[in-house]
């Protein structure tokens, strides 16, 4: 596994516990969720380039 497959693997599953579902979380709304998913986003693009 190189490191770029690594830090994709993290960043999903950060991305899954950031969904506001629990009750102390759901007054921050999507805005955890919203920053890792765009994270989440420029690394898959790093990907594909071949740049990570």
């Amino acid at each position: 596994m190189t490191i770029g497959t690594i830090l994709l693997i993290v960043l999903i599953l950060l991305l899954i516990g950031a969904l506001p579902t629990w009750p102390h979380s759901r007054e921050w709304g999507y805005r955890p969720t919203g920053l890792l998913g765009i994270v989440l986003i420029v690394v898959i693009v790093l990907l594909l380039m071949g740049r990570l």
